[in-house]
């Protein structure tokens, strides 16, 4: 690959006008020949900077109201041509080389992700002519230097005045990878969108037969789950930021793998809850106590009081803002990591500065979703893809299959313990009582071994199970899981149901009078 390749005459034709004029000035300063279009002319002029404008390099108008612009022979000629063995063609066709092409596209992303955006609106933030200079640049880099960010000119710049006017090979590479890259994912873009016009994303269509993902490196982050794991954090391409990764982080240390991965189960089991202040503590992806209450610090003491040694180091979410004398509970009581809220007071600011390393997180746009569409899983040799579970309770379908209903206040609890057990890691067995957790069992092999952890953690925490509700994420596949929670003094019970041996269940649940739901929903938690 020739090294370094002297920058003599460039195009530029971009949509985001950042730094624009600090590369004008210092291509200015090698006596680069400029060609440009439309507004990016415009705004090169202002900066005193000789510009040529692309119509009269081709001798072609633009045409269709600016639809057809830089799509000419002299362009892309002078943009692909080898300069080892193209020049004869390049002096018959009187086609000057172009060095470097500097070119940022329609905001196609951002205009699907607006409200109301019509279809006809969308096509026409398709851009053609520059993904096709952008390739051609990309392809011919051993000549030609491509530039698609701003956030690039500036280490261009540097490059530009180390070599005296030229750049180098490496440069140049890492620059078209970068553009090839770019063009991948808005053509993927457009394709999703495509697919599925109606709709804000590709989440929402049906699963297509080939997946493009594309996703942008925002933080690089410590390490992994452990020391020896290398992890940063992505997001889609072209998409704003939003729900978690959108959060404003008003202190702490910086987050971890560990932390935006709690801090991600957390948001989502406490944004089910929006009828009264809620807490949810949340270790290791599994909720270890969530209450609710009048207000929110008695929210937060009845969390904590499911299992204060859980919560120890834990990630704690509320769904109302912080009040003072709730932080000030929170950091009596115990060591957290994080505490997410949608804001936070302002006078609770100087408590929580006590506590310098503690990292606290407002969503200003708390009430957006925050599942994807989809979720995946790698295999080996591949990858699961499958809807995100957001089906929630319907309340039609709901069957009470025991002899005795429930009260309302049990009711009131199945309904609670379901939301909590859906956020378990299964198998899930919940306890509770009042509006509050008093013991979970999570992540067992057998269910039955959940329904006695969910018990031992009620009786560590000196919390009585006697009349509470539990909520079970699958069948019961034995009434061993009936009779351990009536032998506690369960009261009402609810689960999916569809077991073969449903009959032998609730006739378990019919001998110690318990109260029985089936909702024909299953939320396995893997």
């Amino acid at each position: 690959m020739s090294d370094p390749i002297r920058i003599r005459r460039a195009l530029i034709s971009v949509s985001d006008k950042t730094g624009l004029a600090d590369l004008a000035q210092a291509l200015a300063q090698f006596d680069v020949q400029v060609l440009s279009t439309g507004g990016t002319a415009r705004q090169l002029r202002d900066t005193g900077l000789p510009v040529t404008d692309v119509a009269e390099h081709t001798g072609a108008p633009e045409i269709m109201g600016g639809r057809v612009k830089s799509l000419h022979p002299r362009i892309h000629g002078g943009i692909l041509a080898r300069r080892d063995m193209d020049q004869a063609d390049l002096e018959a066709q009187a086609i000057d080389p172009i060095d470097l092409v500097v070119v940022n596209l329609y905001p196609f992303s951002q205009t699907i992700a607006q409200p109301g955006v019509s279809l006809p609106e969308a096509i026409e933030q398709i851009d053609i002519g520059g993904p096709a200079m952008l390739r051609a640049a990309a392809k011919n880099h051993r000549w030609v230097c491509v530039l698609t960010d701003p956030g690039d000119y500036a280490e261009f710049v540097a490059e530009l005045k180390a070599n005296a006017g030229a750049v180098g090979a490496e440069f140049r590479q890492r620059a078209a990878l970068k553009g090839f890259r770019l063009t991948s994912a808005y053509d993927a873009a457009i394709a999703d969108y495509l697919a599925a016009p109606d709709q804000p994303s590709e989440d929402d269509a049906p699963l297509p037969e080939r997946l493009t993902l594309h996703f942008d490196k925002r933080d690089a982050l410590r390490y992994g789950e452990n020391p020896h794991q290398s992890a940063a954090l992505y997001v889609p391409a072209g998409r704003p930021a939003s729900a978690l990764t959108g959060a404003r982080q008003i202190q702490g240390k910086a987050l971890s793998y560990n932390n935006l991965a709690d801090a991600d189960a957390a948001l989502e089991c406490v944004r089910l809850f929006d009828d009264a202040p809620t807490c949810v503590i949340v270790k290791h992806a599994n909720p270890c106590g969530i209450a609710q209450g009048s207000t929110l610090r008695e929210a937060y003491e009845r969390a904590f009081a499911t299992d204060p040694t859980s919560a120890f180091g834990g990630i704690l979410a509320f769904n109302r803002p912080l009040d003072e004398e709730t932080a000030r509970c929170v950091l009596d009581n115990q060591f957290a990591e994080i505490l997410l809220a949608p804001a936070v007071e302002p006078d609770c600011l100087p408590v929580l500065a006590r506590k310098k390393n503690l990292r606290v997180l407002t969503l200003d746009d708390y009430d957006a979703p925050t599942l994807p569409g989809r979720q995946l899983k790698p295999i080996a040799g591949g990858l699961l893809v499958q809807d995100s579970d957001s089906v929630d309770l319907d309340e039609a379908t709901l069957k009470t299959v025991s002899q005795r209903a429930p009260t309302d206040g049990e009711l009131a609890d199945l309904r609670f313990a379901w939301k909590v057990a859906k956020q378990v890691k299964s198998n899930a067995i919940v306890y509770v009582r009042d509006g509050q957790t008093i013991g979970i069992g999570a992540g067992q092999m057998s269910r039955v071994d959940s329904a006695r952890i969910a018990c031992d953690k009620a009786a560590d925490a000196g919390l009585g199970v006697k009349g509470a509700a539990m909520a079970s994420d699958a069948f019961f596949p034995f009434r061993d899981g009936i009779d351990t929670a009536a032998a506690t003094g369960i009261a009402s019970v609810i689960q999916p149901g569809g077991s073969i041996r449903d009959e032998e269940v609730i006739a378990a649940a019919d001998e110690a009078d318990m109260a029985m739901l089936f909702t024909g929903i299953r939320h396995f938690r893997h």
